[in-house]
């Protein structure tokens, strides 16, 4: 009898369900991987959304701060003033210049209830806040500033320095590329833009005629930027730095006849500049500089004010020699210059010291101004002297000497040496008795700008005791003279003439210092030209090496050339670019009419302020 398999069957059933419930529990688990997989990609893909959004603030947190940069440069653009502005509460400033708090102006918050401003066009979104430190802006004309951005939770710091944009960020500038008319012979009045003969053309504005245009001759090298508004004329020139121009047409720069192609070692050179860059009307708000009636607000630390013709000579000690024998006050207390608001602290020298034949050897003013007047012809100003009669002339003192001239019965002299003995002036540098002219020469050592009223000579080698350190600004109203004395050896002009006739040949003169020059400093000349005096008679100098920054009104000649470039009168040139200039300036100096700011340096910095507004 066979038995039943129900006992087999019934094993392999319970063997399928052992199988099925093994293959559940497989299922269950690869399922909860998945489900674990799935948690975690989300998970990363969250904090990955996260950390891009967090990665998009913080990048667009710097360009806020960038946007900050700007946005203040903008505002000093229009308010060359607004350097003084700040928040007081700042821990930014380093010196001791003051701040004036400018509620206005969001940026200038500072903690976490001050306000941020917001980036233009971010809906609220991008903000910036700002810090002023202008401790070195009257010194040196710069600005440092700190500039922090925040998106969202995000803040970055970033500190600029900026300067303005004026003539010393050029080796070599000028208005109009003609003669000073002061100088040359009278301009054709197709050279003007009025009948009345007081505004030039530029030659790409329809200048035409006879206008005493110069040209850079083959010989002149100029190692530094060069700007003109004018259309620039050369001959085989070499320009080793940026050529700018406001000509606005083709071809930028020409070429004169005969001459072999300039030299532009720069590719992008010569430019369009974008316009003209106007030049001041006068150098007289330098004279400010000298009140003390301004403490607290615009002059701090008032500079010397001296009055007609005034020397002064360098020392490599920091100290200068300065004659000025008109001189009875050298700061003033009110606009009118009053006597009873005027003084005459040590400091700027004794007024007998001045006035000696010995002068008074006082410390260079370090990070001031030095400014040389005319005599007053108002008779409430404390330094007036009548133009003629009993006190016009200091004690002591003659201004109708000959100086040992070969021709002429009498000469103006300036009461300090000038002219030499046997020197023949050129018209018109003729040494005023009551103008105000600065004599300059020596080892200069520190930071000062000396201006004139009237000219500034150049009497010898003016530099630097120490070049990375010193930095001398000298701004004269009228010309900036490379003194150049020459005796006549023959018959010169005619009758009694006094100066150099236009006409007389060049061999008829011998140079009294037959040397080469150099000059370290930044050179402007407001309304007239820097110039060699005596450029086009007597032989060639030696160089004329100028270290700095030279800008004029008028192009001013210091050669004469044949038609190969070769010198035949006067000095070569050999100009260099003063590169601290990109940088900062002497104190004070002069700047165009309509000023910018760029920024020289900057830096990202760790974040001065947290999102919440705190201090960090």
């Amino acid at each position: 009898m066979v038995k039943p398999m129900r006992g087999r069957g019934l094993a392999r059933r319970n063997a399928l369900q052992d199988d099925r419930g093994a293959a559940l529990v497989l299922v269950i688990a690869v399922a909860g991987v998945l489900a674990l997989l799935m948690t975690m990609l989300v998970a990363v893909s969250v904090n990955g959304m996260r950390q891009a959004r967090s990665d998009e603030d913080w990048n667009a947190s710097l360009a806020a701060a960038y946007a900050g940069i700007d946005e203040y440069q903008s505002r000093l653009s229009v308010d060359a003033s607004y350097y003084r502005y700040g928040n007081p509460a700042s821990t930014f400033q380093t010196g001791g210049t003051r701040i004036d708090a400018v509620a206005s102006n969001p940026a200038f918050g500072v903690g976490v209830s001050g306000p941020w401003a917001e980036v233009a066009g971010s809906d609220g979104r991008s903000q910036f806040r700002y810090e002023v430190d202008n401790s070195a802006y009257l010194t040196t004309g710069r600005i440092r500033l700190r500039s922090t951005g925040k998106v969202g939770k995000e803040t970055r710091t970033i500190i600029a320095d900026l300067k303005q944009q004026g003539f010393i960020d050029f080796l070599y500038f000028t208005d109009y590329e003609i003669s000073d008319p002061d100088v040359a012979a009278t301009p054709s009045a197709s050279c003007y833009s009025d009948a009345t003969k007081t505004t030039f053309l530029y030659a790409w504005g329809g200048r035409s005629g006879s206008c005493n245009e110069l040209t850079f001759p083959k010989v002149d090298v100029l190692s530094g930027p060069v700007h003109s508004n004018d259309t620039i004329r050369t001959c085989g020139t070499t320009f080793k730095g940026t050529v700018t121009t406001a000509n606005n047409k083709t071809p930028l720069t020409v070429n004169s006849a005969g001459c072999s192609p300039a030299i532009f070692e720069d590719s992008g050179s010569p430019a369009y500049s974008g316009g003209v860059i106007g030049m001041p009307a006068t150098n007289s708000e330098l004279k400010k500089e000298t009140r003390s009636d301004l403490t607290a607000t615009d002059v701090p630390r008032p500079g010397c004010l001296y009055t007609g013709p005034t020397q002064i000579e360098f020392f490599s000690n920091g100290t200068m020699n300065v004659k000025s024998p008109y001189t009875r006050y050298t700061r003033i207390g009110d606009a009118a210059a009053t006597t009873a608001r005027a003084s005459a602290p040590a400091e700027c020298g004794t007024i007998a010291q001045l006035t000696s034949p010995a002068g008074a050897t006082i410390a260079v003013p370090t990070n001031n101004v030095v400014y040389v007047q005319n005599v007053p012809s108002v008779t409430t100003d404390a330094n007036y002297r009548p133009p003629s009669g009993t006190g016009s002339l200091p004690t002591g003192f003659a201004c109708t000497a000959n100086f040992g001239w070969t021709l002429g019965t009498t000469a103006a002299g300036n009461l300090t040496g000038y002219p030499m003995a046997n020197e023949r002036p050129p018209a018109p540098t003729t040494y005023g008795c009551r103008a105000g002219d600065i004599y300059v020469k020596g080892k200069f050592k520190g930071a000062a700008t000396f201006a004139a009223e009237n000219y500034v000579f150049l009497v010898g080698d003016t530099s630097y005791t120490d070049p990375n350190d010193d930095m001398l600004g000298l701004v004269g109203n009228n010309a900036v003279w490379v003194w150049n004395p020459v005796r006549c050896t023959a018959t010169c002009g005619s009758g009694t003439t006094t100066t150099i006739s236009s006409g007389s040949s060049s061999a008829t003169y011998a140079n009294l210092l037959a040397d080469n020059r150099t000059i370290q400093a930044a050179i402007l000349s407001v309304a007239h030209t820097f110039q060699a005096q005596n450029y086009n008679v007597a032989g060639t100098q030696g160089t004329l090496t100028v270290m700095g920054a030279i800008a004029q009104k008028f192009r001013g000649a210091v050669v004469t050339f044949n038609s190969a470039g070769a010198p035949v009168t006067g000095f070569a040139k050999n100009y260099i670019y003063d590169s601290r200039f990109k940088f900062k300036a002497p104190p004070k100096f002069l700047n165009p009419i309509t000023t910018t700011y760029g920024v020289t340096t900057w830096v990202e910095t760790a974040a001065a302020f947290a999102a919440n507004g705190a201090a960090r």
